[in-house]
């Protein structure tokens, strides 16, 4: 997943869409970067802006995406197994490349509507969790963010369940088609978090 997602939903949209009992905060502006502070719902169906990308001293850069295949192996990752969360989003953006040209493209469900990555947090960071693309997606990327089924957003989020009982969630999305449209890009836009993971 590249280092841009989009939330573009009204408050009123987002608690009905996610069962909460209050509008929740939303970002100011629609598309996300890391560090931008986000909507992320955790459990209990609790709405919270959170920092986008987990803290990495080794590193110098968040740990915006996790991996699927990896999480329960990676000591960053397995203290969080049991703080799970949704993040709330209507597309993300990756760069597909054409020669020597990288096109941006969006990506959403066709139908439109929001859906939810899953995530990790640690109360005050999250990252967004990655899986091997979704086939109607794979020549733009190798790699893309789990959007979870409705269905299986409940159990996700039900911090009762063991990451064991959970971790078969997080597959290539399945739950319709996805559309990818290439955007215009402006002159620069530089991308500070290389292409993601």
């Amino acid at each position: 997943m590249c280092s841009r997602y989009e939330i573009d939903a009204s408050p009123r949209d987002l608690a009905q869409r996610f069962a909460l009992d209050d509008p929740p905060p939303v970002p100011p502006a629609p598309e996300l970067r890391p560090t931008d502070r986000a909507l992320v719902i955790a459990g209990a169906r609790r709405a919270h802006l959170l920092v986008w990308g987990l803290p990495a001293p080794w590193n110098g850069k968040p740990l915006i995406n996790a991996r699927a295949e990896t999480l329960a192996r990676k000591k960053t990752f397995r203290p969080l197994l049991g703080n799970r969360c949704l993040v709330p989003a209507t597309a993300y953006f990756e760069w597909r490349s054409e020669g020597r040209h990288k096109l941006k493209m969006r990506i959403a469900p066709a139908d439109g509507g929001l859906m939810a990555f899953a995530g990790l947090t640690d109360g005050d960071h999250f990252t967004i969790i990655t899986c091997a693309p979704a086939p109607a997606i794979a020549h733009i990327h190798n790699r893309m963010p789990v959007i979870l089924d409705a269905g299986a957003e409940e159990p996700w989020l039900d911090l009762g369940l063991p990451f064991t009982a959970v971790g078969g969630l997080l597959v290539p999305y399945a739950g319709g088609r996805l559309a990818a449209d290439e955007e215009p890009l402006p002159r620069r836009e530089p991308d500070l978090f290389g292409p993601g993971a």
